[in-house]
């Protein structure tokens, strides 16, 4: 879990506002895909997944490689994620309303991801409840992102490719 770097903008935001965004990022994470093979993927129509692809090539989390000769023998652009997600903080209180909208598609774009991979695909999930300072949280945020960006940094080629979601929300 990369430690912020860099404020989102209000048009990453948007872009990033959508659950289906979230999942076409994931699913170009690690090979270039065209937006036929995304749409197949998740089950949508070309046109529907073409939209959302262009908000994100627009915003640079996307970026087309190059064109290539399909099974048919027709042009292709695969698609590939540039990344760009990883230590973008969503903290403007301006535009709380994106946040929270960034942050739900998130959460549902996971979800979906857990129902699509089916009943044996969860390794593990913990929720609970916690009353700390703001100095508590602070250093459970700076452990659990060492700890995170420790195992990321493994990157093990023959491991199970896992996702995971860390999350912390203010209890009403």
């Amino acid at each position: 879990m990369s430690r912020p770097t860099r404020s989102a903008t209000v048009a990453e935001l948007k872009a990033l506002g959508h659950p289906l965004r979230w999942r076409i990022l994931r699913l170009c994470l690690d090979q270039a895909l065209t937006n036929q093979q995304i749409a197949q993927r998740l089950e949508m129509s070309p046109a529907t997944t073409l939209r959302h692809v262009r908000a994100l090539v627009n915003t640079e989390f996307l970026e087309a490689t190059e064109v290539r000769t399909g099974a048919r023998g027709s042009l292709e652009r695969p698609y590939r994620a540039t990344r760009r997600t990883r230590g973008l903080a969503s903290l403007d209180l301006d535009a709380a309303e994106l946040v929270q909208q960034m942050d739900l598609a998130l959460l549902s774009a996971h979800r979906a991801e857990l129902a699509q991979a089916g009943p044996d695909a969860s390794r593990d999930l913990a929720r609970g409840v916690l009353r700390l300072s703001e100095e508590s949280q602070a250093e459970l945020r700076k452990r659990l992102a060492d700890l995170l960006a420790e195992f990321e940094a493994r990157d093990e080629p023959d491991g199970e490719p896992l996702s995971y979601l860390w999350s912390i929300a203010l209890r009403p």
